[in-house]
């Protein structure tokens, strides 16, 4: 058999395809996709010993432990409320409740009083989490040796 092969034609008309979304939506995901940090078990477990070992955080690190620690609290209340744990599991409703609460607080500006508002955040982070594991909404996180 020689010469060019040929391309079939398609019979039938086709409609032009229509993004299902404008294009502001559409920038507004793509935004939203570049700002997503994936579920990072391994950081949050870190952070949690942290705030929560005997050795007490220096003060120029209290404010970047609760940036991180608000950071893991909204990304698992995030997952939680996907997965409706607050609907199937009441302690689920009761840890959120209170993460949501503990995460609107402000940082104080007093260095022990900040360490214990981490300490607090430090505890409703890894209770949700184990919570979670519990339901079955992740998986337990390795521990870091």
């Amino acid at each position: 058999m020689t010469g060019a092969a040929t391309i079939p034609c398609w019979p039938d008309p086709v409609e032009t395809w229509e993004p299902p979304l404008g294009r502001e939506a559409l920038e507004d995901v793509l935004s939203k996709i570049r700002r997503w940090q994936p579920f990072d078990g391994d950081a949050l477990l870190d952070d949690v010993g942290a705030v929560l070992d005997d050795v007490v955080p220096p003060e120029e690190r209290l404010e970047e432990l609760g940036q991180r620690l608000r950071r893991h609290l909204m990304q698992l209340v995030g997952i939680a409320v996907a997965a409706e744990a607050d609907q199937e599991d009441a302690q689920a409703e009761r840890l959120l409740r209170r993460a949501r609460q503990v995460r609107s607080e402000d940082m104080p500006s007093d260095h022990w009083q900040a360490v214990g508002h981490l300490r607090r955040m430090a505890w409703s982070v890894n209770e949700l989490l184990e919570r979670l594991v519990a339901i079955q909404c992740l998986k337990e996180p390795a521990a870091s040796t």
